[in-house]
Formats: C-alpha cells, structure tokens, sequence
C-alpha cells in the first residue's frame, strides 16, 4: 500500500473540499425548485406572472440559505464537541443547550397566547432557553475550575431530562395548534424563515468558526489528553470555555430557528474524519460545508420526493441517523473489545 504522503494528503483535502463545494452548489441550485412547473415558471424570466419569481427570491432561496447555515452550525458543533468531550459518538445536542433552547420555545408556544405574544417571539424565547442552559451547565460541571468531559456529559444529560420533562408538562397544557406546532419543533423543520432571525445564525456561525480555526491545532493537541496538551503549553481550561460557549451559541441559535434537527453533527464530522483523519484545521471547514451541503440535500428531499405534502427534514436526518449512530456504536465496542487482554 503506498503510503500517503503530506502532498497526497493535501491533494486529497483539496478534492473532498471541492467535491463539498458541488455538492453544496448543487443543493442550492436544486433547492429552490419545488416541482416540474414550478421551475418552469421560475425560469420564465420574461413572463409577465411575478408569483413564481417572488416565491423564488422571498421563500425558496432564503429557506435554501437558512438549511446550508444551520447545517454547518451543527456540523461545526459536532465536530468540536467531539474533540472537546473527546468522545466521537458525541452530538450537539448532548450537553443541554438544545434542550434548553426547545424548552424556550415551546413554553412560548404554550404560553403566548395567554400572555399576548405570538409565535413570532419563539426564536427570542427558544435562543434566551439556550443561554440559560448554558449558564446552568458551566456552575454545575465547572465551579472548580476545571470542564472535565465526564463532568460536562453527566450534567448535561441531567439538564436534558429536565428539559424533556418540562417540555411533556408544557405541551400537556396545549391546544390543538400549539400541540401540532410543539411536534414539528421537536422533531426539526425548516418551514418558517424569518431574515432577521437567520442573519443570527450566520453571526455565531462565523464567530464560531472565528473562535474555532485559530485554535485547531490546540484541539489537535487536546486529544492527546489534557495533561499533555497543558505540558506543551495550551491554556487548556481558557479554551475549553471559549469553544464551548461559541459552540453552544451555534447550536442555541440553529435551535431556534429550525427545532431539533438531529444527528447532522454526528453524521458529517464522523464521516469526515474518516475521510480526512482527526486534523481540525482541515476538519473543521469540511464539516461547515459538508453540514450545509447534507441538509440543503434533506431539506430539498423532504420537499420534493412525498406527493402534494412535506415532511420535516428531522425526521429524515434521524431516519439516517440512528442506525449510523447504531453502527458507530458496535463498531467502537467491537474495537474496545478486541483491545481486552484475554
């Protein structure tokens, strides 16, 4: 077997990246179009009907942009998660933000009309959900000053169930609307587009990836364990906190505007790092592109592909997803058993 040279392997980056860059061209190219004639209405430039045009530019292509941006917010996410947690069966949602964020806006949903607030205020409430779970998690898991991984999973599996009690308590109280809207948020959906709320997506996306990417090779060395990243130099705590608070505002935010759409971080940087190898400097741009590509490609199918109705794009990344996850899952214990001494 010829072994992979650092020029090969630069080689090989660079067509995958590429190969994610078409991809993602031709989810957003593909997108917008919803049906036969309504593509054929969208390229009648000339014609004198601006309906098809106004859906294009107004619906199509912002519900387009808005998949591609909470995407890479989640693939990003899992990927830093990962490499935090140092555990490769890790997924944004894991550590309780989500499940903060969904608490938010499903009391909103519950509670709105009593209080006069429409559902217009959900993303508000969704992302305010977000950030006190995060509060919650770092003066549980880090009053001593250190974020050990065990400590950040157990307390977020702890405000996870919480969240998913809350939620069962406050959707037991709704009505027949509000119940049918509870259901497309916690199983994710693209739906709803609102301008205002997708262009704080793209601000945290980017000071995520702002935060993250200068920092890839700390993270490179974080895996090694933090003992040993922290004896060649790396703030380990200062930086554990800076992503995690960046990675949780990302995750917070897709929330908020698209519900739980889930296993996109588990998925994408999995099989991403397979691909590339466990290096965050190329890791973490591939995961924001293939991110975005993955669910502009699953939001376009669930448009498209069932007759004359739509199903949410959650359901169909957890149809991939679970058995995925099933198969990481006995492919890591078959590894860690065959690591045994007998």
């Amino acid at each position: 077997m010829t072994p992979l040279t650092p020029g090969r392997l630069a080689r090989s980056t660079a067509w995958l990246l590429a190969l994610l860059v078409l991809a993602l061209g031709a989810g957003v190219l593909l997108g917008p179009a919803l049906s036969p004639a309504e593509a054929w209405d969208a390229l009648r430039l000339a014609s004198p009907d601006a309906a098809a045009l106004d859906i294009l530019w107004r619906v199509r292509l912002p519900r387009v942009g808005l998949a591609a941006l909470v995407g890479a917010s989640l693939a990003v996410a899992g990927a830093l998660f990962q490499a935090l947690l140092r555990n490769p069966l890790a997924d944004p949602f894991i550590l309780g933000v989500s499940g903060g964020a969904a608490l938010g806006g499903v009391a909103l949903l519950v509670l709105g009309p009593a209080l006069g607030v429409g559902a217009g205020a959900v993303p508000p409430a969704s992302f305010a959900g977000a950030g006190l779970a995060l509060l919650a998690l770092l003066a549980i898991a880090g009053p001593q000053g250190r974020l050990s991984p065990a400590a950040l999973l157990l307390t977020g599996v702890v405000l996870n169930a919480f969240a998913s009690a809350a939620i069962v308590f406050c959707a037991s109280f709704s009505g027949l609307v509000e119940g049918g809207r509870i259901f497309l948020w916690l199983i994710g959906s693209i739906t709803e587009v609102r301008a205002d709320v997708a262009i704080w997506v793209a601000v945290f996306l980017a000071l995520g990836l702002a935060c993250a990417l200068p920092l890839a090779r700390a993270l490179n060395l974080l895996a090694l364990g933090e003992e040993s990243a922290a004896a060649l130099g790396i703030e380990t705590r200062r930086i554990k906190l800076l992503l995690l608070v960046s990675t949780s505002l990302m995750v917070g935010a897709s929330v908020a505007v698209a519900g739980l759409v889930g296993f996109v971080g588990l998925i994408v940087p999995h099989l991403l790092r397979l691909l590339l190898g466990p290096d965050h400097r190329q890791l973490l741009p591939a995961a924001a592109l293939g991110g975005a590509a993955f669910l502009v490609i699953c939001d376009t199918a669930v448009r498209t592909l069932p007759a004359g109705r739509e199903l949410p794009v959650g359901a169909l990344t957890a149809l991939a997803g679970g058995p995925f996850f099933l198969w990481l899952l006995r492919r890591s214990a078959r590894r860690n058993w065959s690591a045994l001494p007998w």
